[in-house]
């Protein structure tokens, strides 16, 4: 009989699981011929299938490419040691995420091998080959049943529920492609994830899902952008909005305050869920982040922000091919939540790093590189990642929301550089990080003139109707202002500021008057932390009514020019 595997999907029976972890002990009858860093070519006697997860003498992989009978390989660990001729095992599945309660507080790699797990069994390095399954399978749950035995039920449905934690109920769903009669349901009653809770048809269905983590999950159907994402940072909710489910992209050299202004998103941003995926940083940093960010107190609970946040690390120090898997393992957890209806954000540290990781395995399989060495398929496999953003209608009914933000880190600042302006193609919202703001302590150090925001008419609508119908004329005199404030600004660079007439003079102390209250926040201050819409609008009123009593333009002066401002 022909050996052959199928490729898993979701909704795997734990009999199913079983036997492709069965199947991982067969010897895919191939050997080492090749070794590129992290890159293994193997020659193959049996099937494989692109992007099936194989060890590699005992280390993760994933098979990238097949020419014949060669295979290339990307492993996940440090390859050193191996050598040709070593063992090359299949275990039938590709790259897939366990999905489940037990994610939040959890701290992973970049393929969901828990950090904090490994800490404790092998000490703080992880021995070679080591793994460890992403949810506990000791710790019990208490079950609850909402589902009626007898009935059809169909995918997205909700069975039951457990208390994941203080912050948030675990909906228990069907799983996407599985759909039938409710055969039985476990009374209530404490269970691991493996344990069976429901049959339906022919399934058996536990508290567990898997899922493809480069495969984005389903849903019914994709709904408008109807409401901005608060994050109670003044600058971004009223002059950059971003709406909840799109993505932004924030560019910033060296210092500019990306990882403080990433913890403000995390602590204030109205989101159920959050992910924070520190991808290639620095070793400190990441230490940092895992050590400080769940100790942050939840301002909507008052406990840790662990209890509704997933952190994914990977320092740059470790293998590229694990960097380049976090961003779609931290989507495919962030489209999970969503699915269970609520609103997840997710947060990547930085994307210029994972964009290098792409590069450098390209570059050790051979491609033909483009534009500063990235490959061809940098902007779709920038597209893929950004595109599984969306505010949705899920399968089960439900409106959840994933919302994505990625920090850029572009060499010298540059930002006309390749990631960042293909990322650019992708984004609602593009808030740029200035490093002079940044050397003079003005923080968010977010540029004015070099963001931008693509506002749907929905999030105006919303400031309208939540806050004050002034808010949309509010907002564009505010902008012209600025606008003229810099022209003023550029002028006196030229010809002083003495030299100036009075209202432009009056516009550059206004200017920084505006800078100091409004654009400058202090995210280790209680009281300016974190500032609401309705105060944001107040603070904008007044600072604006200064500037309706202006003195008037003088017709041969630098601001005759500018355009009219809008009416308040």
């Amino acid at each position: 009989m022909p050996w052959r595997r199928s490729m898993s999907s979701a909704g795997v029976s734990p009999a199913g699981q079983a036997a492709s972890r069965r199947l991982a002990e067969v010897d895919a009858g191939a050997t080492v011929t090749e070794v590129a860093g992290w890159v293994v070519r193997a020659r193959v006697r049996r099937p494989l299938s692109l992007r099936e997860t194989v060890l590699v003498n005992g280390l993760f992989g994933e098979v990238i490419a097949l020419e014949r009978d060669l295979a290339t390989i990307q492993v996940y660990e440090d390859t050193t040691g191996i050598a040709p001729g070593d063992p090359v095992v299949a275990t039938g599945e590709p790259l897939t995420i366990e999905l489940g309660p037990g994610l939040l507080g959890g701290i992973f790699d970049g393929i969901q091998r828990p950090l904090d797990a490994l800490a404790a069994a092998d000490g703080d390095f992880i021995g070679r080959g080591r793994r460890l399954p992403a949810l506990d399978r000791m710790k019990l749950w208490c079950f609850e049943p909402l589902a009626q035995v007898g009935g059809d039920v169909h995918e997205g449905d909700v069975l039951g529920q457990v208390q994941e934690t203080h912050a948030l109920l675990h909906p228990i769903v069907v799983p996407p492609k599985i759909n039938g009669r409710l055969l039985s349901i476990a009374p209530a009653g404490p269970r691991r994830v493996t344990d069976v809770v429901a049959r339906v048809g022919e399934h058996e269905l536990t508290l567990m899902q898997r899922w493809r983590a480069r495969v984005p999950r389903p849903f019914r159907e994709r709904l408008p952008l109807d409401a901005p994402l608060i994050t109670g940072q003044r600058v971004f909710d009223t002059f950059f909005p971003l709406a909840r489910g799109a993505a932004a992209a924030m560019p910033g050299g060296f210092g500019t305050g990306k990882t403080v202004t990433q913890h403000q998103l995390c602590r204030w941003a109205e989101a159920s869920v959050i992910i924070f995926v520190g991808c290639g940083e620095r070793g400190n940093e990441i230490t940092q982040l895992v050590r400080d960010l769940p100790r942050l107190v939840d301002p909507r609970t008052h406990r840790f922000l662990a209890e509704r946040s997933i952190l994914i690390a990977n320092t740059s120090n470790m293998p590229v091919s694990a960097r380049e898997a976090s961003l779609f393992t931290g989507a495919t957890l962030g489209e999970y939540y969503r699915d269970l209806g609520y609103d997840v954000l997710l947060l990547a540290d930085s994307i210029s790093r994972w964009a290098e990781a792409l590069r450098e395995i390209s570059g050790r399989l051979g491609e033909m590189p483009a534009e500063e060495g990235y490959p061809p398929y940098l902007s779709s496999a920038l597209a893929a990642f950004y595109e599984r953003a969306g505010n949705v209608t899920t399968l089960s009914g439900t409106r959840g929301s994933l919302t994505v933000i990625t920090a850029i880190s572009p060499p010298a600042g540059d930002v006309t550089e390749p990631v960042t302006r293909h990322a650019q193609r992708f984004v609602r919202a593009f808030w740029t990080l200035d490093r002079q703001l940044a050397a003079a302590r003005a923080f968010p150090a977010v540029s004015t003139r070099n963001s931008y925001s693509d506002v749907p008419a929905g999030v105006s609508r919303w400031w309208s109707e939540r806050v004050g119908p002034q808010w949309p004329a509010l907002r564009t005199e505010a902008m012209a202002f600025l606008e003229e404030a810099a022209r003023s600004e550029e002028t006196a660079r030229l010809v002083g500021t003495e030299s100036l007439p009075e209202r432009d003079r009056f516009l550059l102390r206004l200017a920084d008057e505006f800078q100091a209250r409004f654009l400058q926040q202090n995210a280790y201050d209680e009281a300016d932390a974190n500032c609401p819409p309705a105060r944001q609008v107040e603070l904008l009123e007044e600072l604006m009514r200064k500037l309706r009593g202006a003195p008037a333009s003088s017709p041969a002066g630098p601001a005759a020019s500018s355009p009219p401002r809008s009416a308040p």
